[in-house]
């Protein structure tokens, strides 16, 4: 009887999870290997001619200019991505997570972007970077520095740094929900018997608060380091990786190779590669940050 009521609960569980399971393994899990097969090919991705060439396309990566200008464009995003968005992410769930007035309708206005698609928010900072009549150049102009103007998306030496802040921007509220959870959950208790021993609210944060959410900080970092290496939308939408390489990143150089230069086969090796990096700088994250934090129940 238990055996057959099991069996019924398995079926039961396969019937609802089935479809997710099956789009899962189409869309995430067996693009993987595949990646890895096609990029030993020559192919264009249409047609059914496929042409054997081994690690050829492995080693025209390797001496692609472009794609470790690519590379290097990414691990910037990633490592401002960490050093912007994970303290302000911490500073405003701080803010939000406090008594203070009015902080649930700050979280929901400050978590707008969050709800913005990477479209929209690209053509809204298109728009705001523009050079005549931009907002950014608009309030230079205003405050007396009219020199600093500059097409911000057009100059090579400003896009890359123009980008990261909108990606920022965007991603902020993100690690504010989840460090706003991450301190709201720690015992009010502790936070008392601080103050109660004469620590300040900035003693408070640094020694209790900040080491509680040791967890939840590795583990924003883990997330921005994968987002970041993946990232596309966004850069693609505002500059296709222009001007001159300066936004190129690997997705957005992958999407080229694969969809415009009709190259899959190259393309295929892009994603294979950042694949193995996205693996292996996630391992080595976690590794570093391998410390036994204290819990609470």
């Amino acid at each position: 009887m238990n055996s057959i009521k099991s069996r019924h609960n398995f079926l039961v569980a396969l019937a609802f999870l089935g479809p997710a399971l099956f789009f899962y393994l189409m869309y995430f899990i067996i693009p993987i290997p595949m990646s890895f097969f096609y990029s030993l090919f020559k192919w264009n991705g249409i047609t059914p001619d496929m042409e054997f060439i081994g690690l050829k396309n492995w080693n025209s990566l390797f001496a692609d200019s472009v794609f470790w200008k690519s590379v290097l464009n990414n691990f910037v995003l990633v490592i401002m991505s960490i050093i912007i968005q994970i303290p302000f992410g911490i500073i405003l769930g701080a803010m939000v997570s406090s008594k203070m007035k009015g902080s649930k309708i700050f979280k929901f206005f400050y978590f707008i972007p969050m709800t913005l698609s990477a479209v929209a928010i690209g053509l809204i900072w298109i728009f705001i970077y523009e050079p005549n009549f931009g907002v950014v150049n608009a309030f230079l102009e205003i405050i007396g520095l009219g020199q600093f103007t500059t097409g911000w998306l057009g100059d090579p030496s400003t896009a890359f740094g123009a980008v990261i802040l909108t990606v920022c921007w965007q991603y902020i509220p993100f690690y504010m929900i989840i460090f706003s959870a991450a301190i709201s959950s720690i015992p009010v208790e502790l936070s008392e018997a601080a103050y109660i021993d004469g620590a300040t609210r900035i003693q408070t944060f640094f020694r209790i608060t900040l080491p509680l959410i040791s967890g939840t900080i590795k583990m924003a970092c883990v997330l921005a380091l994968t987002g970041s290496l993946k990232y596309f939308g966004l850069i693609y939408v505002m500059t296709e990786g222009g001007p001159s390489h300066a936004t190129e990143l690997m997705a957005t150089y992958m999407y080229k190779q694969a969809f415009t230069n009709f190259r899959m086969g190259y393309g295929s090796t892009v994603a294979s590669f950042m694949f193995i990096l996205s693996i292996g700088l996630t391992l080595l994250t976690l590794s570093i940050g391998k410390k036994k934090v204290d819990t609470y129940a």
